[in-house]
């Protein structure tokens, strides 16, 4: 762990702090955090070795937070994951959880072996933070660029490595004067970017991933060699994050299912059954149905992500096929392990009735009137609680039409097409009437050289 003040004299030389984080202690933490998951359907060592570093430690801390059956095996993939790092206060901390959980007192972060395990660690993180300290000062003296450049990188990914993610994010900030091409740039970018997502600072992520697009852009237009695919698929994948979580779905459907299957291998960031399902469920709840079907069930490229989650996949395409109630069956037995996702958890509720309801208004749009004790068979629900629902998308404008409360008949709103038509025309003549009488005024007052000019002195 470094030691406070170890970096004074680099503060020093540049004082000036050119980003401020929101805040630094959200982490990407779900802004609903009050529930539990009971016997979910999920292979927990496997959903730990698609990930590394903090984002593994997090979202393990995340499971055992909401999963009772899982809260010791998580916590001790966690303690051996962040005994890999110079992180001895997320050390003890998870000791201490994990000796509350399991009952064990060989847990305990006052146990001989945790006190050396964070002194030796502690001792280490020190040297090594010396030892870039000291290498980014003769970097400095011989004012080479791309080595100054390189020691920002190696300060900042020690303090991600110790823990300390707002130092670290000065450091790589720190890195942006001494780029000296586009590949330089879009590195910076994927850096804050990085710690941005540690930091739960959204817009912050958003700003660097359209600086990087718009760096990619420019260097390709220059008939530059473009960016790496692996770069591009890291750069969609966390704005798709972003957007999710700032709840523009769509947008961040569009990003998820642009990344390429062949080089999404960041485990700091996503997996690609994250992606998978990330993307899967955005488009689902956002996507038109021409949308889903040409831009998800049947891309080369997002296709080969469904096969790592075929139930996924068998929603999508059950839903493109109108067959909602297997549809929404299959998604109420995965709700229970997506609700696992440290990132997804918090969203699930919002997608989950997004894609009701676009279930309820496509199964209406091709009829006249419906038999409301029929509709709430095909969706497995009692009539009055579908009559809520329906009440409900119809004040907010999703469906034309009005219920029968005594019949249970639903019946879409007439409209009066050639009606429609005659009003649309008149007021297409009226702007038209409006625009010609504008501008035979303005031809008028310059054939009679009648203008009004600006005085010297006045206004």
């Amino acid at each position: 762990m470094p030691v406070p003040g170890e970096v004074h004299e680099i503060q020093q030389m540049d004082s000036v702090e050119p980003m401020q984080v929101d805040d630094p202690d959200a982490g990407g933490a779900p802004r609903s955090s009050d529930f539990t998951v009971e016997n979910p359907n999920f292979d927990l060592e496997a959903y730990g070795n698609s990930y590394a570093g903090l984002a593994k430690i997090r979202r393990l801390l995340f499971i055992a937070k909401h999963c009772p059956s899982l809260q010791v095996d998580a916590l001790k993939l966690a303690l051996a994951a962040v005994e890999q790092t110079h992180n001895t206060v997320l050390f003890t901390d998870i000791r201490h959880k994990l000796q509350q959980a399991s009952g064990d007192p060989k847990f305990s972060p006052d146990q001989e072996d945790a006190i050396s395990f964070v002194s030796t660690t502690n001792r280490k993180a020190a040297i090594m933070l010396e030892r870039l300290d000291s290498d980014l000062k003769n970097y400095r003296h011989n004012s080479i660029k791309e080595s100054i450049r390189r020691g920002f990188d190696a300060l900042g990914d020690h303090y991600v490595d110790c823990g300390d993610l707002n130092q670290a994010l000065k450091m790589y900030t720190r890195a942006r004067d001494h780029c000296t091409s586009a590949k330089h740039i879009v590195q910076l970018c994927l850096n804050i970017i990085k710690v941005s997502i540690l930091l739960g600072n959204w817009q912050q992520v958003l700003n660097y991933y359209s600086k990087a697009e718009a760096t990619i852009d420019m260097d390709t237009s220059k008939a530059q060699a473009p960016a790496s695919p692996e770069v591009a698929s890291r750069l969609k994948c966390a704005g798709g994050l972003a957007e999710m979580e700032n709840r523009n779905y769509k947008n961040a459907g569009r990003l998820f299912i642009q990344a390429s299957f062949e080089h999404c291998k960041f485990p700091d960031l996503v997996s690609p059954y994250a992606v998978a399902v990330y993307g899967g469920l955005c488009a689902l709840a956002s996507f038109t149905r021409q949308e889903l079907h040409s831009r998800v069930l049947t891309s080369s490229s997002f296709k080969q992500f469904l096969e790592l989650e075929p139930q996924l996949r068998d929603v999508l395409s059950k839903f493109h096929q109108s067959q909602y109630t297997s549809c929404l069956q299959t998604l109420g037995e995965m709700r229970s392990s997506l609700m696992l996702d440290l990132y997804l958890a918090p969203h699930l509720p919002a997608l989950y009735a997004m894609v009701r309801n676009k279930a309820l208004i496509q199964y209406f749009s091709p009829y006249m009137s419906v038999d409301l004790r029929k509709m709430a068979a095909a969706f497995s629900t009692s009539v009055s609680a579908l009559e809520d629902e329906l009440t409900t998308l119809i004040l907010d404008g999703q469906i034309s039409a009005r219920i029968d409360s005594h019949a249970k008949v639903m019946y879409a709103r007439q409209v009066d097409h050639r009606s429609a038509i005659f009003q649309k025309a008149m007021e297409v003549g009226e702007a038209y009437q409006l625009r010609t009488r504008a501008l035979l005024t303005r031809s008028l007052l310059q054939k009679h050289n009648i203008c009004v000019t600006h005085v010297q002195g006045e206004g």
